[in-house]
């Protein structure tokens, strides 16, 4: 990592002098600008976009009903750029200036630091000790124009919104569950996020919570301090700030106040896609065979990785009837032993799952038994939204050199991907047909533009049988027949356009060779290994169309919900450089709810500026491949 401090050079207002009530920290470009007053003996704080108002009046504190005041502060300017072991993309700057705040709380000291991006503002508190009579708590206000609009991830379930700020004082607030990541259309033609990052830092601290406060007219996050350690340190909470709504899924502030990465050895870290038994069971193939939890189902899945390129196969739920301490007892439909064996032969790496409703025996036994069937990772079922047994998790999986993948409501651990990188992905969503539903195409959007800001998504998108699912021929389809809609060509650009560490394909391996064509799309994509990713289109409710690059291949898959056509402009491809270009897209007689298996596959040329006319039917997707024509 190269580090680069350079000279401060910020717009600071009396920033050294203790009787002074008013601060003043801008970002590095100027176009974000954060001020702090504590003339009224609390800390009130005002964030300004291009000179615009952005929240204001709004509060800040971590020990309430005391009087606070600024001591001093200390300032400086980072400029360094450093590299994840795995992202969106290869190389991450790392550009900010910060506000250290010594503050005096009747007594007790404690720091604030402010953080100001281009993109993004961020806030942490410090108290190396609390009196024992004192239950600190993590607030801030957001005092948003009545005019904002707001969305909200909604569990398993479709996130809603919008929501206006100026609605809140007529509706029933408490039924009205909050949940980060927030995202705000503020009537400015801007797009917020609030949420929070580095919660693995901050012992003794909880997911926060978002509530309405009627009195104030004001959006609040709390989180009360549960930890009986004397000193804390909190989670930062950020604001994204972006032109567009696209730009907060690549936005990279959650990422930089994460903490740096704490593993000594990550090279057995490898993201990439895998196969998935629990979807097919159920299914026969036209030769006759019934995929079930057996031997000979699990060969099939190896096979086809392995001839494939795929570099894992996750075996789901009932591998085990009892579990103790260390040790399970195998369901005596398969013998896992020889399935271990086979995938070693056929270089195929296994993950494998774990519902801890089963029986919870602590994980420091559970881990090292994963490791000693050569697992490579654990799939980690209901561990509810207990931030410390998470925490562990991540850190205990790491010792055990697992990667680690969340399932059934986990905690939102912004950032850790950085911090521990072999927290890999986590179904902070509606994985396609969980709970035996199906989402719509407008659900898969709000989810890739909300659920995804905090990080990488375990969706399960690939669905390329449709047919079969709709006609309920799975053990674990939708239990409402006919409720897929989607298309072919839309399965393949979701596995795309939502990131993840590990994307999990749940369709059977005759599937995908029935269509190798258009699979081919999925099996070229190297996931997690992003030099570079943009989001080039993004309306709620209506389109995405994200690019990611490895190298000099570009991968672009864009999905409809209402059916249009997007124009997709070159212009981040080599200048004196030809292209080939491979399409996957809906064809004249697609549709997603009577002919959604319907495709064509392409190839022509294509250079710098030139622009692709992205046609989709309702529900529908479009996808491409670039890469250099070979002279």
């Amino acid at each position: 990592m190269k580090k680069i401090l350079l000279g401060i050079s910020l717009i600071l207002t009396l920033s050294n002098c203790a009787n002074q009530k008013q601060l003043e920290l801008e970002s590095p470009n100027g176009n974000l600008k954060v001020t702090l007053d504590n003339s009224e003996k609390n800390l009130k704080y005002n964030l300004f976009g291009n000179n615009t108002g952005i929240i204001l009046n709004s509060e800040i504190s971590i020990l309430q009903n005391l009087e606070v005041k600024v001591l001093d502060t200390k300032a400086k300017e980072v400029n360094e750029n450093w590299k994840p072991v795995w992202g969106q993309f290869s190389e991450i700057k790392d550009h900010y200036n910060e506000l250290e705040v010594f503050l005096d709380y009747e007594g007790i000291p404690a720091k604030l630091y402010v953080r100001t991006y281009n993109d993004g503002v961020a806030f942490r508190f410090k108290v190396d000790e609390t009196p024992q009579d004192i239950n600190p708590s993590y607030i801030i206000e957001y005092g948003l124009p009545d005019t904002s609009n707001l969305y909200s991830p909604a569990g398993e379930g479709e996130p809603f919104g919008p929501v206006s700020i100026g609605d809140f004082g007529s509706i029933d607030t408490k039924k009205l569950k909050l949940k980060m990541p927030l995202v705000v259309e503020n009537g400015q033609n801007n797009f917020l996020s609030l949420l929070e990052s580095d919660l693995v830092s901050a012992p003794g601290f909880n997911v926060i919570d978002f509530k309405f406060d009627k009195d104030n007219n004001k959006l609040v996050s709390k989180n009360d301090f549960a930890s009986e350690d004397k000193g804390l340190i909190t989670p930062w909470r950020i604001i994204l700030f972006e032109d567009e709504i696209g730009g907060l899924l690549t936005n990279t502030v959650p990422l930089n106040v994460a903490a740096p990465n704490k593993l000594e050895n990550t090279s057995w870290i490898k993201p990439g896609k895998t196969l998935w038994d629990w979807r097919v069971h159920g299914f026969t193939t036209e030769d006759g065979f019934t995929y079930g939890i057996d031997n000979e189902s699990y060969y099939r899945f190896i096979d086809f990785a392995a001839e494939n390129d795929i570099e894992y196969f996750l075996i789901d739920d009932a591998w085990y009837t009892h579990v103790e301490p260390g040790k399970m007892t195998l369901s005596d439909k398969l013998d896992l032993d020889k399935v271990i064996k086979y995938a070693e032969d056929k270089g195929v790496s296994l993950l494998l799952y774990y519902d801890r409703r089963q029986g919870d025996f602590g994980d420091e036994a559970l881990f090292p038994y994963y490791k000693s069937l050569n697992m490579k990772g654990i799939k980690y079922g209901f561990m509810s939204s207990n931030v410390p047994f998470t925490r562990d998790a991540i850190r205990m999986s790491a010792e055990s050199n697992l990667l680690i993948d969340f399932h059934d409501g986990p905690v939102p651990f912004t950032g850790v991907s950085r911090t521990y990188p072999n927290a890999i992905t986590r179904e902070y969503c509606h994985a396609q047909q969980d709970s035996r539903r199906a989402f719509t195409p407008k659900t898969f959007i709000r989810m890739a533009l909300i659920n995804a800001i905090q990080g990488p998504l375990d969706m399960n998108n690939g669905i390329f049988d449709i047919t079969s699912v709709n006609a309920g021929e799975r053990e674990k389809g939708p239990k409402k027949l006919n409720s897929l809609e989607t298309t072919v060509t839309a399965e393949a650009a979701r596995t795309l356009i939502v990131f993840s560490g590990l994307v999990c394909i749940p369709d059977a391996p005759e599937a995908y060779a029935e269509k190798s064509d258009l699979f081919e799309f999925i099996q070229e994509m190297p996931v997690g290994k992003w030099d570079e990713s943009k989001v080039l289109h993004a309306k709620m409710d209506a389109f995405i169309s994200t690019a990611r690059r490895h190298g000099d291949d570009w991968f672009i898959g864009s999905v409809h919900a209402e059916g249009g056509t997007l124009d997709i402009v070159l212009d981040f491809l080599k200048e004196n450089q030809n292209y080939i270009i491979t399409y996957y897209e809906d064809a004249e007689d697609t549709n997603s709810k009577t002919n959604p298996e319907a495709y064509q596959v392409r190839i022509a040329t294509v250079k710098k500026g030139d622009v692709v006319k992205a046609k989709m039917v309702a529900g529908g997707g479009h996808c491409m491949w670039i890469r250099p024509e070979k002279i």
